[in-house]
């Protein structure tokens, strides 16, 4: 088939909130924390800036660019913004809120894929797809589990910002459906 996600593929990630109106994953503005580079939050298009939306799906353990990506794959996510915004990574803890409600470590970019040992990386799984192949594929709704401390969280929004643009914090939270809202589902398109 056509869809199956590959390595290398460009894609954009659509939050599943509020019937998949929380916002595409996007990088916006800087960060302070040790060795990161931009902060993370959804915003409302995937193209709020040029590549902050844009995501490249690389392999961890060394698969060539066009190998299809199969569910229970572990991925690097590198942000496309100038060129390259860098890996998505835990960092840092997240806020006492998001803790209030499962939350665990708060999600930025940075320069390097694994800033410490699993916090780049991301076990992305499939709900469902079409055909079930055991390939992930364009248009399927995933999980992304961080790697860190081999147990680093879901991957979710979770409360507003002040972030210029941005619609929802991210973070990574220890429930994948921590309030039936479906906060840490991620529908894939092609970039």
């Amino acid at each position: 088939m056509a869809n199956e996600l590959r390595y290398g593929d460009r894609i954009h990630l659509q939050n599943g909130y509020d019937a998949f109106r929380g916002g595409y994953l996007d990088t916006n503005g800087g960060a302070s924390d040790s060795g990161a580079k931009y902060g993370v939050f959804t915003a409302d298009t995937p193209t709020r800036g040029t590549g902050t939306g844009t995501w490249e799906v690389l392999s961890t353990s060394g698969k060539a660019a066009g190998t299809e990506v199969l569910s229970g794959d572990v991925i690097y996510l590198r942000n496309l913004y100038g060129g390259d915004g860098g890996y998505l990574d835990t960092n840092g803890h997240a806020t006492t809120d998001q803790k209030n409600s499962g939350g665990k470590f708060n999600v930025l970019t940075s320069q390097a894929k694994d800033r410490a040992t699993g916090t780049g990386r991301w076990r992305i799984y499939a709900q469902t797809s079409n055909p079930l192949d055991q390939n992930v594929h364009i248009g399927d709704t995933v999980h992304l589990v961080n790697l860190y401390g081999d147990n680093g969280g879901f991957l979710e929004t979770n409360g507003g910002t002040t972030a210029s643009g941005a619609k929802y914090d991210v973070c990574t939270n220890a429930y994948y459906n921590r309030s039936n809202s479906n906060v840490a589902d991620w529908k894939i398109h092609k970039a």
